[in-house]
Formats: C-alpha cells, structure tokens, sequence
C-alpha cells in the first residue's frame, strides 16, 4: 500500500511536514468529499472484506466507497503512515425510532492524539451527521460545522455526540414526510467509550450489518458524500441534494426518485463511482431493533 497513491485519491498535495492539527482536519475533509459512504457491496452480490490491503484496493484503486470499518480502517492506516498516534475505538449508534443506542458496537471511530489534545475522526457516517473535520474531546464545547454544531458529552465513561440542527426546507411536498428529512432541533448520533478497540472486535456487528435480514445495511442501499455546500446521498430509490444554511436557519433538502436507468450515471457523476455489476437498490421499512 502507498501512502502517495491514497493522497492523490483524495486530492492531498501537502504540504506535509509533521503530524500536526491543520494537516488533520485538511486530511479528514478532503476524505470525506472525496471517498463516499457507501454500502453497495451488500447489494451487489461482492464480497466484503475487512483486511485492510482489499480495503486499500476497493477505496484507493478501484475508487469505490465504503462503510465506517471500510473507510475508517483505512484512514487509521493513514493516520499512523503520517506520524499520528491514533487509538480505534467502537460507537453505538442511536435508534432514534427506540430512542436508545445499539447494543452492537458497530461503528468504528479513531481517537487521534495532536499537541497533548484529542479528537475523534469519523470519516464514514454519511448524511447529515457526518463531522467534516475531527472533533476536539472536550466535554460539553460546542464545534460549529457546516453540517450544524456538534457537541462531545461525557457521561460517566460513556461519550455522547449530538448535532444542533437547522430547519429542513422541502421543496418537493412528496417528502415532506420522509425519514430522511430530520425535524428534530438536536440530533442525537452515537455514543462510545475510551476502550482501545481492535478489529476483532466489529467482526460480530459487522457481520450482522452485511448479512442479517433485519440489518439497515441489507434493508437499505446507502450512498453519501459530502460536498462543498452540503451532502448528496442515494438511499433507495431516493436522491437527495442539501444545501447547509441555505438560508440562516434553514437547510434546503432537494429530493426526487430515481429511475433504474439513471442509477449507474447517477453514481457515476454525482458520486465518482464507477459501474458496480449486479446491483439492485433496495429501501424496504427496517423494523426498530437494539
């Protein structure tokens, strides 16, 4: 694996000198507006792997996306080429449905150490709760993004991260109701513990995403990349582009259906993806489970 070859994925030119804070969120970003989110190998008939080499290969060479294990594996990887001290950890997520988090630790953050401070990577959440650059681990300071402000609370020796959100504008009356359209002033994402993690450790809840029925990953095809002004995601049928603080208070979230013979341009040009075989989008109503 060449460090070199996943700068130019991302569109890194440096310059680099030391593994220092700027350099990091520079980093972060630029992953997050280049590699999507993404979860098409689940219903595409591959094969997913979590060895880092076939990850490298996927994300860097074939110029795919992939899930938090996929993407943030890889950025770890990164993280220690470049000379961060980087711990993984493991989140729960919430169920806003249930209003309690997963049992399951299935989403894989980085701790990453700069100058006697840390912070918390996460380059593939996807939607609007994605972080575009780390977030410093300090309890209860608030960190303006584009996405909203997002805010680290400590609870004991459980973490929890919320997004303050603006209000969504639809035009499209069609999804005035949809799922996808977040109504709620704080958003609350995930929670986690400082608990070193290694990879052994997602492969239970990995498995469970790639392969259960009643798994999200296998309800739903997910595609999410962020952009200059917002996001743009293809979960389903469903196509959305979001513009943040389109208006001071406001998020404009466009949104229309996509028909089977747009998929693969709509990929291609919206996400840089290349042609992905066999796949069949799917967006089936995911029963609440812990």
């Amino acid at each position: 694996m060449d460090l070199q070859e996943y700068f130019q994925r991302i569109g890194f030119s440096g310059p680099f000198e030391r593994p220092d804070l700027p350099t990091l969120r520079l980093v972060h970003r630029l992953h997050v507006m280049t590699i999507p989110f993404e979860n098409l190998c689940v219903h595409s008939q591959e094969q997913a792997s979590m060895e880092l080499t076939q990850i490298f290969s996927k994300l860097v060479h074939q110029r795919r996306g992939g899930c938090c294990y996929e993407s943030n594996l890889l950025f770890s990887w990164v993280l220690g080429q470049m000379g961060y001290t980087y711990t993984i950890l493991g989140a729960r997520v919430y169920n806003f449905q249930l209003k309690v988090f997963s049992q399951l630790e299935g989403h894989l953050i980085i701790r990453v150490e700069v100058a006697g401070r840390s912070y918390i990577a996460d380059v593939s959440f996807g939607l609007a709760d994605q972080i575009w650059e780390p977030l410093e681990l300090v309890s209860g300071k608030e960190q303006p993004q584009p996405g909203g402000t997002f805010c680290l609370k400590e609870d004991g020796d459980t973490w929890v991260l919320e997004r303050t959100t603006r209000t969504p504008l639809v035009p499209n009356k069609a999804f005035a109701n949809s799922n996808l359209v977040v109504r709620s002033p704080v958003n609350i994402i995930f929670c986690f513990t400082l608990q070193p993690r290694q990879l052994k450790d997602f492969h239970a809840a990995v498995d469970f995403l790639k392969t259960s029925p009643k798994s999200l990953y296998t309800n739903k095809s997910m595609c999410s990349l962020v952009t200059p002004t917002g996001y743009r995601a293809l979960v389903g049928w469903v196509y959305l582009e979001v513009t943040f603080a389109y208006q001071e208070k406001f998020d404009l979230m466009e949104m229309r259906r996509i028909t089977e013979a747009e998929v693969q341009d709509v990929l291609r040009e919206r996400f840089g993806l290349p042609t992905i075989p066999n796949l069949q989008l799917r967006d089936n109503r995911v029963s609440p489970i812990l």
